[in-house]
């Protein structure tokens, strides 16, 4: 039976074919390649997903790091507002860009995470943004209140604080605009888009905001 079974599949094997005890090598080295062909396919496809990463020195890093340290000096007055102010509409100012620009921050860092790159870089501030050189003023980033600046906002009290303040979250706020302005001539990347968008809307909104307070009190 054996003999009769090997002699009909030997038949119906063409001339020029290999002898069966081959097949089995060929066999392996099809799904050897087969595997091969896989693992290239992945590695081609990660350093694709990895290249569509905003890298080390983009503009998209360059944004979330200088405009994570930005938020954080607003983030600062605001709460020094929400302790030493005692005017309703200004504490409810401050409450929301505290909490915003927070969450905000919390956002860019979660980016550079993911990007694998680290919270802060090598690059000067602003040189990320074409003109960004020509806008630091004395070490500072657009709008940004000097260590003076802050150090009065600190000993202010009463009117004094609270006109200081709004000054100041004023200008800071304009700055800031500016950057996201820059940011968006620059980048294509949807979460960065997204959220600089998001930035601008909010602190337009609140720039009339702080102009509504001023007037009520009179600044």
């Amino acid at each position: 039976m054996s003999t009769t079974y090997d002699a009909a599949v030997d038949s119906l094997s063409p001339p020029d074919a290999p002898p069966r005890r081959w097949r089995p090598l060929t066999i392996a080295a099809a799904v050897v390649a087969a595997v091969l062909v896989l693992v290239a396919a992945f590695g081609a496809g990660w350093v694709a997903h990895s290249r569509n990463h905003p890298g080390e020195g983009s503009v998209e890093a360059g944004f979330a790091r200088d405009m994570s340290s930005h938020h954080a000096q607003a983030v600062e007055m605001a709460m020094l507002a929400l302790n030493k102010s005692t005017q309703p509409d200004l504490r409810l100012l401050a409450g929301e860009i505290a909490q915003a620009q927070q969450a905000q921050i919390g956002m860019m860092q979660t980016w550079l995470r993911s990007w694998g790159l680290e919270p802060t870089g090598h690059e000067p501030p602003m040189s990320w943004m074409t003109d960004g050189a020509s806008l630091m003023q004395n070490g500072l980033m657009p709008g940004m209140a000097s260590a003076a600046d802050m150090a009065s906002l600190r000993e202010a009290t009463a009117g004094e604080f609270d006109r200081l303040f709004l000054r100041l979250m004023q200008q800071h706020h304009l700055g800031g605009i500016h950057m996201v302005e820059g940011v968006l001539t620059e980048t294509s990347e949807p979460d960065v888009v997204w959220l600089a968008q998001s930035m601008a809307k909010n602190q337009r909104s609140e720039l009339e905001f702080i102009q509504q307070i001023l007037t009520k009190i009179g600044a």
